[in-house]
């Protein structure tokens, strides 16, 4: 791994590891604890409609993903919170809606899409250095509101109705919350795409739920999980010539087994 760092692109796609671990070890937390898994699974996918409008725009559909995300994540909040639509009824509907645009803006716009395989299932290896300053920006913003924020968002996390009776604004926090994954979501398609964000956005908080009940140390853990499976699943898809974000999404689902595996046996151990 040492002898890879001496070429940029891979010095680029440790970086980008990183910073998606951070805002994946974060927000990945609030994802498994509240266990709005398939909410953030609906973001992802409504996001495809943000790729296919920066190719029919012809700017860099990542910047295309971000406002496209953060508006398919408030409709999902509100649609599930203010009408009597079924909340799955209505992930289910923008998923579908928002992969459908994605695929009718690719369509219209002139030529090839030549990246767009990388942004589906991940290409870490090509990112470059404004994507990388992309992901800083928003890793920031991910860290300044839950810092602000964190009594509240810890009492809607585990709490909902007596947030909202203590005096906290629940429901737009929740709406908060579906920004910050859709910004989350923008981070991860780089490394794993946006058909496995899903993955790498709940196996380390999912790692790090067995082993405390703190959320802080579950954030911590979370990240450090995040990077050591990013880390890895670079240095194998380097190393064997495998696509990157499969590699790093079947490392981490590898040691989601392992680590329950462990958990058991300390379990049992221990009793």
């Amino acid at each position: 791994m040492i002898e890879a760092l001496q070429y940029e692109f891979m010095r680029n796609a440790l970086i980008a590891a990183m910073l998606a671990s951070v805002a994946c070890g974060i927000v990945g937390v609030y994802v498994v604890v509240k266990r709005i898994v398939f909410i953030s699974g609906g973001i992802a996918h409504a996001a495809f409609g943000g790729i296919g409008l920066g190719y029919f725009l012809g700017i860099n559909p990542v910047l295309g993903v971000l406002p496209f995300g953060i508006a398919s994540a408030l409709t999902i909040g509100l649609v599930s919170k203010r009408t009597k639509l079924p909340e799955d009824a209505a992930i289910g509907i923008l998923w579908a809606t928002g992969m459908a645009l994605g695929v009718i803006f690719i369509s219209l716009t002139p030529g090839y899409a030549p990246d767009l395989f990388g942004y589906l299932f991940g290409s870490i290896l090509t990112v470059p250095l404004s994507d990388i300053i992309l992901m800083l920006v928003l890793d920031l913003v991910i860290i300044l509101v839950i810092f602000l924020l964190y009594k509240e968002f810890l009492s809607l996390s585990f709490d909902e109705e007596f947030a909202t009776v203590v005096g906290v604004p629940a429901q737009r926090l929740y709406l908060l919350l579906l920004c910050l994954i859709a910004l989350t979501v923008v981070v991860l398609i780089r490394v794993v795409g946006i058909i496995l964000v899903i993955t790498l956005l709940t196996i380390p908080a999912a790692i790090s739920k067995q082993f405390t009940h703190s959320l802080k140390k579950m954030m911590f853990l979370s990240v450090l999980f995040s990077a050591a499976f990013t880390t890895c699943g670079l240095w194998l898809s380097y190393s064997l010539d495998l696509p990157s974000g499969a590699t790093i999404v079947l490392v981490s689902g590898i040691c989601f087994l392992i680590s329950l595996f462990i958990r058991r046996f300390s379990v049992a151990v221990f009793r």
